[in-house]
């Protein structure tokens, strides 16, 4: 489903309307509604009749005054009889000009039945009517039963133009969603099978073993059950990790504390080992609310993912910028080509370097990580660099007590 802004919708309305509520005063209006009675700050908290021409006693003051008042009583929407009703002119203090309008109200009930606003429609049907005049065979007015038809028709022809471009715009985004929800599907399958595929290895590997060792009593048992061991490791792994992306999808709360990713990263990095070069640089305090067994996990993939690809050297670096904790993790690498950035993230999608730099990898460690980084209202990114990748993750600073 589209989610709709429904006050947006409103304002940008072609129609000019109005919300007033029952002591018939401006309770909020759309920009075509103060293109032709002012500025919306002029008229909310406004009685009705204060902004019409002549006030309060005025002839039109008596025609809304009645209608405003059947909406309140009744419950039922009102349409008034089209009516001249005329307009100060922009710029012009005291200066009128003709104005004909057709105008609608209906009601806002609540839970109980009650009235509680009352929807205003005002629609210029000025330049119709002088047209009308104008195409008179022989000048005067036109007869106001054949004008009340023809204004009627007018307004409900414009009406219906409005409906169907509605529709077309509601058809164009049901389209799109049920693209959207195919590709949903078509991911969803596509995962499922790439799943079933990395299960299916392992168990196949721990299958064998099992069965020669059955076959072949002289066996070296001791070197099937290692075997074994790392087969059901490998499961562990891609099992594990699939629960982890499938508590990170139920969008269930996570239990915060305060974390500061400067602690937690020395935590990691103080006594890891690494072959390359590692260049750290900590800019304290960078505390976030967060969940810090699922912090520790998101940093540990995106370390290990750099040091699957770094050649010679692995930056880390955490600092604060603009309301974010901001971590980096950039390798000297091959660096990933800008079209993949985003396939990166997704559920066992590896590349070929990365399948043969760490073959038994599930695929899932950046699809997690960019999971966690949005489970704590944070993102996580490819920056652009020239040489190499830099995962930066970022991650709202958690407020001063």
């Amino acid at each position: 489903m589209v989610e709709l802004d429904l006050a947006t919708v409103f304002d940008a309305e072609p129609v000019a309307c109005a919300v007033i509520s029952p002591d018939l005063e401006f309770v909020a209006v759309n920009r075509a509604y103060e293109r032709l009675a002012g500025p919306r700050e002029r008229l909310i908290g406004r009685r009705v009749f204060d902004v019409l021409p002549g006030g309060a006693d005025g002839r039109n003051a008596a025609h809304w005054r009645t209608a405003l008042e059947w909406v309140l009583a009744e419950g039922q929407p009102y349409v008034m009889p089209w009516g001249r009703y005329d307009a100060q002119v922009p710029g012009r203090p005291g200066v009128y000009e003709k104005r004909y309008w057709s105008t609608v109200n209906a009601p806002l009930l609540d839970d109980d039945g009650r009235v509680s606003l009352i929807i205003h429609r005002i629609e210029d049907v000025t330049a119709f009517i002088e047209q009308l005049r104008e195409e008179r065979p022989y000048g005067g007015d036109v007869p106001p039963d054949l004008l009340k038809v023809e204004v009627e028709l007018y307004v409900r022809g414009r009406e219906l133009q409005s409906v169907n471009h509605r529709l077309r715009q509601a058809q164009r985004e049901e389209r799109e969603t049920a693209a959207e929800l195919r590709e949903t599907v078509r991911r969803q399958r596509q995962e499922v099978a790439d799943a079933s595929h990395d299960l299916r290895n392992p168990l196949a590997g721990l299958q064998t073993r099992l069965e020669a060792a059955l076959a072949e009593p002289d066996v070296d048992s001791r070197q099937v059950l290692h075997a074994a061991l790392q087969d059901a490791e490998r499961l562990s792994d891609i099992v594990s990790d699939l629960l982890e992306l499938a508590r990170l999808d139920s969008g269930a709360p996570v239990t915060t504390e305060p974390v500061d990713l400067c602690e937690l990263a020395c935590d990691i990095l103080t006594g890891h080992t690494c072959a390359l070069t590692l260049d750290t640089s900590f800019e304290p305090p960078a505390v976030v609310a967060g969940s810090r067994s699922r912090l520790l996990r998101l940093f540990g993939n995106l370390l290990a993912n750099a040091e699957r690809h770094a050649r010679t050297r692995i930056e880390v670096s955490v600092a604060c910028d603009h309301g974010d904790a901001v971590l980096q993790i950039a390798d000297d690498g091959p660096g990933i080509p800008e079209d993949e950035r985003q396939a990166v993230f997704r559920r066992f999608y590896r590349r070929a370097d990365a399948r043969r730099a760490d073959p038994d990898g599930t695929g899932l460690g950046l699809a997690i990580a960019r999971q966690t980084a949005r489970a704590h209202r944070g993102t996580l990114q490819i920056a652009d660099r020239t040489t190499g990748t830099c995962m930066v993750l970022r991650i709202p600073l958690q407020p001063a007590a």
